[in-house]
């Protein structure tokens, strides 16, 4: 089975600086993930969006570079896709959804990989799971 991973559920592995609901939501997803028959599908801007959580959170003082360490040990068992169509359809497709859907360009990459492979989507933020729903993609 495949989905894509939106940064903000991946996030949640690393800081669990929310609602038990969310972090039990990211802990169901990484488990699934953690299965040799799962994939993870991320758009190329990713692995930013992680690294800055992480960089964040350590200079903000509630992430310790210990745990960044195990994080990035974590993310290395998991099969990801990275995705690099997203920059070329940045000026097109992506700034139709993002317009269309009210989202971030950032957010309105996840949705399209989703909606492109006809694969769910795994993630926390509440404008993106609401575009989800309203284009008919699955949500994990």
């Amino acid at each position: 089975m495949t989905l894509v991973l939106d940064a903000s559920v991946a996030s949640r592995w690393l800081s669990k600086d929310d609602s038990e609901r969310d972090i039990a939501y990211a802990n169901a997803v990484l488990e699934r993930l953690t299965l040799p028959t799962e994939r993870a599908h991320v758009p190329c801007h990713w692995s930013l969006e992680i690294a800055n959580v992480a960089i964040r959170g350590e200079r903000l003082g509630y992430i310790e570079g210990s745990m960044i360490e195990l994080f990035l040990e974590l993310l290395e068992d998991i099969d990801f896709q990275i995705d690099l169509e997203a920059s070329t359809r940045a000026i097109t497709d992506l700034m139709e959804l993002a317009r269309f859907y009210r989202l971030t360009p950032y957010d309105a990459a996840y949705l399209e990989l989703a909606m492109r492979l006809s694969v769910p989507l795994a993630t926390l933020d509440k404008d993106l799971r609401r575009a989800a729903e309203k284009a008919g993609v699955a949500l994990t």
